[in-house]
């Protein structure tokens, strides 16, 4: 289960991260209270995630999904550059995260 909590909480730093954009510098109340539940959300399911796993881990898990998620959505969805040198270096994040689940 804390793997499922982790996953859930790298899902919500992509929402947070994207959401934040919109935000204009938390001058926007209502993206700006979506960022911050989103936050909410995330760090509550990292919290639990914590429970059972290594610190480490969870951390390097969550940032890696937040990372790859987030620019994912910028090249599909915010015209981000979707070169092959960034699509490599994105592999090599899911790499890494792949290899802390095998691993932990």
């Amino acid at each position: 289960m804390a793997w499922v909590w982790l996953a859930v909480a790298g899902g919500f730093e992509v929402v947070w991260a994207v959401l934040l954009k919109h935000t204009d510098g938390f001058s926007r109340p209502l993206p700006s209270l979506a960022t911050l539940a989103a936050m909410a959300v995330s760090f509550y399911c990292m919290s639990r995630a914590l429970q059972v796993l290594p610190m480490g881990t969870v951390y390097a898990v969550w940032v890696g999904i937040g990372a790859l998620g987030t620019a994912v959505w910028g090249m599909a969805v915010e015209g981000d550059p979707a070169t092959a040198a960034r699509i490599a270096c994105l592999a090599l994040i899911l790499g890494g995260v792949a290899g802390l689940k095998l691993v932990g």
